[in-house]
């Protein structure tokens, strides 16, 4: 049922199933007084309470033994105001739904992730981000939040309203409250012009700097146990629109990068000492190609193929060096690895736990695949990346402690003094969060 009293909830676990919960009970709010009197209900049965979005967070960021709020009672696309260039969402829409509703009406956001089945909620509240020369992540898009606080308070929230929860709670971790919606900036629909190209990881790293600063949007990926990249290059165009033909998108991005690597990523799995073979095959299978199409539709593609992943955020000048001395341990290593390494960019923000505070941003993310021993491989990596002051994505893997973040994020104290005002009970506190943010 749709209320504060909730149902029996016997198991969650995310998408990429590396994480359960058992919560005592489940609740549906179907609108913020709702959820406000979920939040008290919990408090006073002596429970914790986390927020849930589509489960696509790697980490325990929303697991409890508590109360677990569902999403999708809200899911109501409140408003979109042209005139102000804003559209405000509940916290359960999901971005695929956004970004629909956004293009009928001719708008669209600036910046975006590369899925879409992400919540609102739940891809701002972790960090949630794309590449971007100039653009940052979905949450710094963000203009104000409407957020429900431990004692069933409700904060609005803006540079002009509470400015110092919206400094903070944009990328909030779940741990200042729940929030119940969020607006966004949005501009008019415009096109991208998309340029899909093979590349030596040689020459990427040689030329990476000036692939990232001359192009809108910046990305590649490497192919592990191979000299081969893919690169992105996506920039505004005058157009006219010219889409992937239906055909050339069906075989490329369902049937090579979904059907034929699920079998490879299979086989890998069952047989590692193939895999180097296996990935000098999968770095050529595809062919270089241009196409312009609305943002959405450039920034994201379908990705069915199920992993674990950790993402670290380290500065925009130390990326090449961690490129390349992650490659070569994976040289030196015994590692067998199927999935590429994906490296993107990011501006500056204010956001006081984003990974992108205060400087500009390099991203490396490794994937492995679902099942597969990831441990040794994580672990490597992470080194590399620590070294380098790395900061890691907040729904990701990665074993980083309160005493390290805080020595990463200069505002790491004052998102904690926030978080002791708001919830000094740790309503909302977890497991995850205390490793992260201390108790």
């Amino acid at each position: 049922m749709a209320g504060s009293s909730g149902t029996t909830e016997k198991v969650w676990r995310n998408w990429a199933g590396n994480v359960t919960a058992r919560p005592v009970r489940s609740a549906t709010p179907a609108s913020v007084p709702e959820l406000a009197e979920v939040l008290r209900e919990a408090a006073a049965d002596g429970l914790t309470v986390k927020a849930v979005g589509s489960g696509h967070s790697f980490t325990g960021a929303a697991a409890t033994d508590g109360v677990l709020v569902r999403p999708e009672g809200l899911t109501a696309i409140r408003g979109i105001d042209r005139a102000a260039g804003t559209v405000t969402a509940e916290a359960g829409v999901q971005l695929r739904h956004l970004n629909a509703a956004l293009a009928a009406q001719g708008l669209s956001l600036t910046n975006m992730g590369d899925i879409m089945e992400q919540t609102v909620a739940g891809a701002t509240s972790t960090g949630t981000h794309g590449t971007g020369r100039d653009s940052g992540s979905i949450a710094a898009q963000i203009t104000a939040l409407e957020l429900v606080t431990a004692d069933g308070s409700v904060l609005n929230c803006s540079a002009a309203e509470n400015p110092e929860v919206f400094a903070a709670a944009r990328i909030g971790l779940g741990a200042l409250g729940v929030v119940s919606a969020v607006t966004f900036a949005v501009e008019p629909v415009f096109l991208l012009t998309a340029r899909e190209e093979p590349m030596t990881f040689d020459r990427v790293t040689a030329e990476f700097e000036q692939l990232a600063t001359e192009n809108e949007h910046f990305e590649f990926y490497w192919f592990p146990h191979t000299g081969n990249c893919n690169t992105k290059r996506n920039n505004r165009s005058q157009g006219p629109a010219a889409p992937v033909p239906a055909v050339r998108g069906w075989i490329d991005d369902e049937l090579l990068s979904n059907g034929v690597f699920q079998a490879a990523c299979a086989l890998g799995r069952a047989a590692p000492a193939a895999i180097p073979a296996i990935a000098r095959v999968s770095s050529r299978a595809l062919s270089a190609r241009t196409y312009t199409d609305i943002p959405y539709k450039v920034f994201t593609s379908p990705r069915r193929v199920r992993f674990v992943e950790m993402e670290y955020a380290v500065p925009r000048e130390a990326a090449v060096d961690a490129i390349r001395e992650l490659r070569l341990m994976v040289e030196r290593s015994s590692l067998r690895v199927s999935f590429p390494v994906e490296v993107r960019v990011a501006p500056a923000d204010d956001i006081a736990l984003s990974t992108a505070s205060g400087r500009d941003t390099a991203y490396i993310a490794v994937h492995m695949y679902r099942g597969s021993r990831y441990q040794e491989y994580f672990t490597a990596v992470e080194k590399i990346m620590t070294a380098r002051e790395g900061r890691p994505h907040w729904g990701k893997m990665h074993s980083r402690d309160a005493e390290y973040l805080a020595g990463v994020y200069p505002r790491f104290g004052e998102f904690t003094a926030l978080r002791d005002r708001l919830d000094p009970g740790q309503l909302f506190g977890n497991d995850y969060l205390r490793r992260v943010l201390g108790s």
